[in-house]
């Protein structure tokens, strides 16, 4: 009983004494021999793709500033159309294999072809919601940007599109499809 009473006391003060080592020292990362880490301007958990937001985030580099900010923009542009395309397209195939139409394939193919000339179009709106320019060792400029593109905003495109189709317009339910492409947004956020 005895022997009992101080093994329970040992492991108490044991387990206190590491709560109070974890709660005031620091975790020390271990990163490879020879390497560093760094910590990009514009990334990091608070630009990662949100609620009804596609977010992408990217560089550029140049001798000439203006050069740099346009290559990080294109890269960026890039991302979120990636993005975006394998989103609709995921949208599409599951908002079809649940419809019952004649020429399912026919009308797919209209409708991604619709959707494609949206996501073109949407990609002019783009907004930034970080942009930061640097100088290297190299004298070329950095620049890094996050961009982001919103859900609403390309139901809303898509939807136009489809209403100046009159064959898809009879196939097409804004809703159900609404439904599918908010879904489809939820799995990318974080």
């Amino acid at each position: 009983m005895k022997t009992r009473r101080i093994f329970t006391m040992v492991i108490g003060i044991s387990c206190f004494a590491l709560m109070i080592c974890m709660s005031g020292c620091k975790a020390k990362q271990v990163v490879p021999k020879g390497e560093e880490i760094v910590d990009l301007p514009c990334n990091g958990p608070e630009f990662y793709n949100k609620k009804g937001l596609i977010r992408a985030t990217a560089s550029g580099e140049s001798q000439d500033q203006m050069l740099a900010k346009k290559k990080a923009q294109a890269n960026s542009r890039e991302q979120l159309a990636a993005t975006l395309n394998v989103t609709i397209k995921s949208v599409v195939d599951n908002y079809y294999s649940s419809k019952a139409i004649d020429n399912v394939e026919q009308a797919k193919t209209r409708f991604e072809g619709l959707t494609r000339q949206v996501v073109e179009q949407q990609l002019s709106g783009v907004s930034t919601i970080c942009e930061k320019l640097t100088k290297t060792k190299q004298n070329t400029f950095k620049c890094y940007i996050a961009q982001e593109l919103n859900g609403e905003e390309i139901l809303q495109g898509i939807q136009k599109k489809i209403s100046g189709d009159e064959k898809l317009r009879l196939d097409f339910e804004y809703e159900k499809f609404k439904n599918e492409f908010n879904k489809e947004m939820d799995k990318g956020s974080k």
